[in-house]
């Protein structure tokens, strides 16, 4: 009787030890911390224009698809749009309205993409040469203009939500060395530059508080150009999350041969990270059409340089407008071919 009583006794013990392992190996998984992904991405917001003109996509085996799935298959994880205040329907200078935003950004969700979302704050192409205001917006003092800026992220960002969309970045403005929001918004006064883009990110959080916000400067490679403008950044109190870096060696001064340049976008990633405590991401990179094996190249040493910041800080990497077939768009920095089909150079991707 005794023995049958110690058998019990220790066959209870047996299963609690058991139960307690399971229990052990249930929460492990759920309870460790998870890494995002390193984000291959694209920025494609010419194409809704494209598909309007009858512009077919053809997938490496010549047959017509959707082109979200072609990038894809070549690995591209995520999506990048630019929006405009009140654009016009013209080919060049025009789209990319909430409207279209909101529908490609459902389109990317629907390839489980992961989005970006780029404001100019301008009713067509903001970047180092140009950050016209919008045309709503002139005449505005100072203090309407911000809330103009407010109202209008925060508009953008409610009707992303409502669509089902979270954007996992946000820009607040696009390319702006010399500052956003002509001219109240120029880096000639800082202190006000500072204000508008809080209150970009300010509207960005209120709306979507997961979304990093990204501030975006051209000429990654350019360390003494980082440094200057997110040391006034920091000085005048401008809020974001991300660094976002621009690197297009074929409009560099000089020789744009990219293993000239290379380093250097790695050592000021690298800098830009430590120096501010960052994390830093390439939202803009391009290489010949032409070139394909030297775009292909470049891009490998992109990712490659910014995988190796310090600390898990180098986000991930996007091709600027990709798809943008020069037989399309007449810009030679796309990787399409005049033949519809994507370029090998979008390989570095897979």
């Amino acid at each position: 009787m005794k023995l049958h009583i110690k058998k019990i006794i220790l066959f209870s013990i047996a299963l609690i030890f058991i139960s307690v392992l399971h229990s052990c190996k249930a929460v492990a998984p759920s309870t460790a911390s998870k890494t995002p992904a390193f984000a291959k991405g694209a920025d494609i917001s010419w194409l809704p224009q494209m598909e309007a003109t009858g512009y077919k996509f053809l997938n490496e085996k010549g047959v017509e698809e959707d082109c979200f799935k072609i990038l894809k298959d070549r690995g591209i994880n995520s999506i990048r749009l630019r929006t405009w205040v009140n654009p016009s329907d013209d080919r060049s200078t025009g789209h990319c309205s909430k409207e279209e935003t909101v529908a490609m950004a459902l389109r990317a969700k629907k390839y489980g993409m992961r989005v970006m979302i780029n404001f100019h704050y301008s009713d067509t192409w903001a970047d180092p040469s140009k950050q016209a205001k919008p045309k709503a917006w002139v005449g505005l003092n100072f203090e309407q203009l911000k809330q103009a800026l407010y109202d209008y992220t925060f508009d953008v960002m409610t009707a992303l939500k409502t669509a089902g969309v979270t954007p996992e970045w946000v820009q607040v403005g696009n390319e702006t060395p010399s500052g956003m929001v002509y001219p109240e918004g120029s880096t000639d006064n800082w202190a006000q530059l500072a204000q508008l883009i809080n209150k970009g990110y300010d509207a960005i959080k209120a709306v979507s508080p997961t979304s990093k916000v990204i501030l975006h400067v051209d000429q990654g490679n350019n360390s003494e150009r980082f440094r200057w403008w997110f040391d006034a950044a920091k000085a005048n109190g401008a809020k974001y999350d991300i660094i976002g870096l621009s690197y297009y060696p074929f409009w560099l001064e000089g020789n744009p041969d990219y293993t000239l340049s290379i380093n250097d976008l790695g050592n000021n990633m690298n800098d830009m990270a430590s120096r501010y405590g960052k994390e830093v991401m390439v939202v803009e990179v391009g290489g010949e059409d032409t070139k394909v094996q030297n775009t292909y190249d470049m891009l490998t040493a992109v990712i490659k340089k910014t995988k190796e910041v310090p600390n898990g800080k180098g986000l991930g990497v996007f091709y600027w407008e990709p798809q943008g077939a020069r037989s399309w768009s007449h810009y030679s920095l796309s990787a399409w071919g005049d033949d519809g089909k994507p370029s090998k150079a979008l390989d570095a991707f897979k």
